[in-house]
C-alpha cells in the first residue's frame, strides 16, 4: 500500500495472516454462509427492489467503460453494466483494453476518444493518470459510498495527494495455492503450512508420478506475485514497503534471499510443468486449466494464483471445493503472507453519468451481482457473504474483509507501470529471465535494480 503502510506493525500483518489461514482451513469443510448477514439482503433500502443506492435517471446518456478483462470476467462485468443501464436508462459500452492500460488510454486520449471510465489495475496507474491530468476526482456521492462500504485502507489506495480518484470495485486475494485434490489423495500428500513443508509436499507429489507445479511464465505478472509472497513472508512488511517504494535497492540482500528461495522451485525443472521453457510458453489461463484436466495424470498438481482462478477452473469439469481445493501461500518466514490486488474505477470524462456509474460500482448492489457469478472478490464490506457461490469463496471473501487495513497491496501494482506492469519489460521480463536461469541470482538483481532505478527516476 502507500506510505501509510510503513507504520503498520508486523504484529498486525501476523494477525491478518493468521485470520486468513484459519478461514481457509475452515473453507473446505464449510457448507454455506453463516446466515448472519444482519439485514444486508437484496432489498437494501434504496428506491427500488434490489437497491441500496439511489441513482439518477440518465435517459439518452452514453458511457464507455474500459478494462483489460477478458473471458468470464468481462462477460460477468457486462451483467453489472446491464443492471446500471436498467436502473438509469443510460447506454454503456464495454471497451476491451490491452496491457499496459495506461498506454492504451494514452492512445485513446491522443485520438480525442477517451473512455468515460476505466478500471485501472495498479495504484501506480492511478497516480500516472492523475499526473497526466487524465483522471477526474470522484464526486460526493461516490465518496459517500466508499466511506460507507470500504475499510480506510481500500479508500486510501484510491487516493492521490489526499484526493479520491479511484473506487476499488474488484479485489484479489493473491496468497493462495490451488491443488488437484485427487492427485494429493493418490499421493498421500497434505496441505503444507510452511515453505519447507511445501517442498516436501512437492516431492511427495513428484514421487507419485505427477509434476508438482504449473507456472504461468508466459505472463510476467504471476511471476511477480510469486516473488511478492515469498518476499513479504521472508523479509517482513517493513522491507516490503521499502522495496515497493524503491527506498531500498533490488540488490539488497533480502531480495537475494527471496530469489534464492524461489529458485528452490523454479530451478528444479522436474518440479515445473514443461520445465522453465514450457513454463515460459504457458499463459495464465492454461496454467490453471492444465492443473485440473487430464484425470489422475494432469500436467501439474498445484498452481499458485489468486481467488480469481475459479473462473478458469469453471472452464474444466473440476468442482471448486471438491476437485479443486486451496491452501494459503505457506509461511516462508515467521508468518504466511497476505497480498492483495485490485481494480479501481477511475473517471476520465467527468459527467453526471460517469459519476453515477462509479457510485454504483462502489455500492454493494453492483458487487453482489458479480459475486454471485463466481470468480470475483469485492473489498466492499457490505456485500452479503452469502452472495458468494461456494464455501471456499465465502471464506476467502470473509477473510479479506475481516483483515480490514492489515494487508499489503501487490508490490508490482504499486510501481510505475513501466517497471511493474508492462509485458516484456521491467520486472515482468526480468523475472521471466530469472525463471529461464534461476542460478543467476546476482544477474537478476542487477537487471531488476537497473530497470527500477530508471522507472522510479533514480
Amino acid at each position: 500500500m502507500h506510505s501509510t503502510s510503513r507504520n503498520r506493525s508486523s504484529r498486525a500483518t501476523r494477525t491478518a495472516a493468521a485470520l486468513l489461514l484459519g478461514a481457509l482451513t475452515l473453507s473446505l469443510t464449510a457448507c454455506g454462509g453463516d446466515g448472519n448477514d444482519k439485514g444486508k439482503d437484496d432489498t437494501g433500502g434504496g428506491k427500488e427492489t434490489g437497491s441500496t443506492v439511489t441513482l439518477p435517471k440518465l435517459n439518452g446518456a452514453s458511457l464507455e467503460v474500459a478494462a483489460v478483462w477478458t473471458g468470464g470476467e468481462q462477460k460477468n462485468f457486462k451483467k453489472v453494466l446491464a443492471e446500471f443501464e436498467r436502473r438509469t436508462g443510460a447506454k454503456v459500452t464495454f471497451v476491451p483494453a490491452q496491457d499496459p492500460i495506461i498506454n492504451f488510454l494514452g492512445s485513446k486520449i491522443a485520438g480525442g476518444q477517451p473512455p468515460d471510465v476505466a478500471l485501472l489495475p495498479q495504484p501506480g496507474a492511478i497516480k500516472q493518470a492523475v499526473d497526466k491530468g487524465w483522471a477526474k476526482p470522484l464526486g460526493a456521492e461516490a465518496v459517500a459510498e466508499l466511506k460507507k462500504n470500504y475499510a480506510q485502507g481500500w479508500q486510501d489506495i484510491g487516493k492521490v495527494d489526499g484526493k479520491q480518484y479511484g473506487a476499488y470495485y474488484k479485489a484479489a486475494n493473491k496468497s493462495l495455492i490451488w491443488y488437484n485434490a485427487k492427485v494429493f489423495e493418490n499421493a498421500g500428500a497434505s496441505e503444507p503450512k510452511t515453505w519447507k513443508e511445501l517442498l516436501s509436499t512437492a516431492q511427495t507429489v513428484y514421487d507419485s508420478g505427477v509434476t508438482p507445479f504449473s507456472v504461468a511464465g508466459a505472463d510476467g505478472w504471476p511471476l511477480t506475485d510469486w516473488f511478492e509472497n515469498v518476499y513479504l513472508s521472508q523479509a517482513g512488511p517493513e522491507k516490503y514497503d521499502q522495496l515497493a517504494q524503491h527506498k531500498i535497492k533490488w540488490t539488497d540482500p533480502s531480495v537475494k534471499e527471496a530469489l534464492t528461495t524461489l529458485a528452490q522451485i523454479w530451478g528444479k525443472k522436474d518440479y515445473v510443468a514443461g520445465g522453465s521453457s514450457g513454463a515460459l510458453q504457458t499463459e495464465f489461463p492454461a496454467s490453471v486449466t492444465q492443473t485440473f484436466t487430464g484425470g489422475t495424470q494432469p500436467k501439474a498438481s498445484m498452481v499458485y494464483e489468486g481467488d480469481f482462478v475459479q473462473v478458469n477452473i469453471q472452464e474444466t469439469k473440476a468442482q471448486v471445493g471438491t476437485d479443486a481445493k486451496v491452501f494459503p501461500f505457506p509461511a516462508v518466514g515467521d508468518t504466511p503472507p497476505v497480498v492483495s490486488g485490485g481494480d479501481a474505477a477511475v473517471i476520465l470524462k467527468d459527467s453526471k453519468a460517469a459519476q453515477a456509474l462509479v457510485t454504483f460500482l462502489a455500492s454493494p448492489d453492483a458487487a453482489t451481482i458479480q459475486a454471485k457469478l463466481g470468480g470475483y472478490l469485492s473489498p466492499n464490506k457490505n456485500v452479503p457473504n452469502s452472495a458468494y457461490p461456494n464455501p471456499v469463496q465465502q471464506k476467502i471473501a470473509k477473510a479479506l474483509v475481516a483483515a480490514g487495513d492489515d494487508f499489503r497491496f501487490d508490490m508490482s501494482d504499486q510501481a510505475p507501470q513501466s517497471f511493474g506492469g508492462t509485458p516484456g519489460k521491467g520486472e515482468w521480463k526480468d523475472l521471466q529471465d530469472f525463471l529461464k536461469n534461476p542460478k543467476d541470482v546476482a544477474g537478476a538483481q542487477a537487471k531488476l535494480e537497473a530497470d527500477a532505478a530508471k522507472a522510479y527516476g533514480g
